[in-house]
């Protein structure tokens, strides 16, 4: 199930706001995630982070080969 960059941009914000208040515990469209430690949260940003440069980066465009004998 692909999620879009705007769903990704909002867990990331929301995980941010909770982690910036010294909660565990976050509740984001109906679902609650609870984490266990400060560094496990830190991980999940940064894993979101990722997944948004991921699905925000532009598809590669055509490559041209320019080749010769060396002639």
């Amino acid at each position: 199930m692909a999620v879009d960059v705007a769903e990704l941009e909002g867990l990331r914000d929301e995980l941010i706001r909770t982690r910036a208040r010294g909660v565990r515990v976050t509740v984001y469209e109906g679902r609650r995630l609870e984490y266990g430690s400060d560094a496990e949260m830190a991980a999940a940003i940064a894993d979101l982070d990722r997944r948004i440069a991921n699905a925000s980066r532009a598809p590669a465009g055509a490559v041209r080969f320019h080749t010769s004998k060396g002639v």
